[in-house]
């Protein structure tokens, strides 16, 4: 099969129906119970299958599907962690939030999402991909009771992520992310150990590997935080030199309507680039030019063979209204410069 070029992707959620879950609301409490429920999760990522490729989305997502929250359905089926006991704890210095806590040895007893995974690849034969999240943002997203060592931690966790992508790679995966936005925050300790944690967490996979750092969900206290940066929003010339180094395939960043200069792409030059051009910090859809626009100018960093157009962030918190019209801006404005790279290349 011959690659496609600017194959499009989705960085993580889509909106979940209303019959399975509270719209519009991140860790949205499900609807159905029990069989009903797996039932439910199932038919919902077949859905979401449905829709990426009726918008002509090359890479197919789960969309978030069958979990409720990018971190913490990972996190609960872990040996070691305690939801019962909840301390409140600042999220990536940015809100307060009751997370559950590390009372143990962290260990996986047995895979999370193969069988969701196994489940995605009997419904397309596109590329498929699956998100986890990275060893930072989990310590990020939890009280350690523990360890007392947020960096012992974080080797635990890309341990078990190791496991988890090994599974997922046998499933029939073709790109594993791992999802860092504490890159963006915790610049020391990311390059001190996180940096090294997440090349542990994709260590020996032959599936494509990929990192997305991003600003965060359209949700007040990320957009509070952004207004917060400038003009120019210049984290991921922290991050950028040591990905372009590192052992990951893909890098994923926010790029749409946001702060970030283009000239950083220069930084990660060689790698593949998973582009977000389609903003989840409002609701206003895209034009299919508005998308293009941002691809060109993408293009002056990013060589065309290693560009992915994709989203921001995950959309989880959209309506499905707003969620597909985005997908099909995303598609409909990628045709565009395909066909432009096309003509100049003949």
């Amino acid at each position: 099969m011959t690659p496609t070029l600017l194959p499009t992707s989705i960085v993580g959620s889509l909106p979940k129906p209303s019959w399975l879950a509270q719209p519009e609301t991140l860790w949205s409490p499900w609807n159905l119970q029990g069989d009903d429920l797996a039932e439910g999760r199932r038919d919902a990522l077949r859905i979401a299958v449905h829709e990426q490729t009726n918008r002509e989305i090359d890479i197919i997502s789960d969309g978030e599907q069958t979990r409720q929250h990018f971190v913490t359905t990972f996190i609960e089926h872990l040996n070691g962690v305690d939801f019962e006991k909840r301390e409140t704890v600042r999220i990536r210095d940015r809100y307060d939030a009751s997370v559950p806590t590390v009372v143990g040895a962290v260990s996986r007893g047995e895979p999370v999402f193969a069988d969701d995974a196994k489940f995605l690849r009997q419904q397309t034969d596109q590329p498929i991909k699956w998100a986890l999240p990275g060893p930072m943002t989990m310590i990020d997203t939890l009280y350690d009771g523990y360890y007392k060592s947020r960096e012992k931690l974080a080797w635990e966790f890309a341990a078990v992520l190791n496991q988890e992508a090994r599974d997922l790679e046998a499933a029939g995966v073709d790109i594993i992310q791992f999802d860092e936005p504490a890159f963006n925050v915790f610049f020391d300790e990311m390059t001190d150990w996180g940096i090294a944690t997440l090349e542990r967490a994709a260590e020996g996979l032959r599936a494509e590997t990929a990192v997305h750092i991003c600003y965060g969900y359209g949700i007040t206290a990320n957009n509070d935080w952004k207004a917060t940066l400038g003009s120019e929003w210049r984290q991921y010339g922290e991050s950028f030199p040591l990905l372009q180094q590192s052992t990951i395939d893909i890098v994923s960043l926010e790029c749409h309507n946001s702060g970030v200069p283009m000239d950083l792409l220069e930084l990660i030059r060689g790698k593949k680039v998973m582009l977000g051009a389609i903003d989840v910090a409002n609701e206003t859809i895209e034009t299919p030019e508005e998308v293009s626009d941002t691809l060109r100018k993408v293009l002056r960093f990013v060589d065309s063979d290693k560009l992915i157009p994709s989203t921001n962030c995950g959309m989880a918190p959209f309506s499905r209204d707003v969620a597909l019209g985005k997908l099909s801006a995303l598609s409909a404005g990628t045709s565009i410069v395909r066909e432009e790279l096309s003509v100049a290349s003949s």
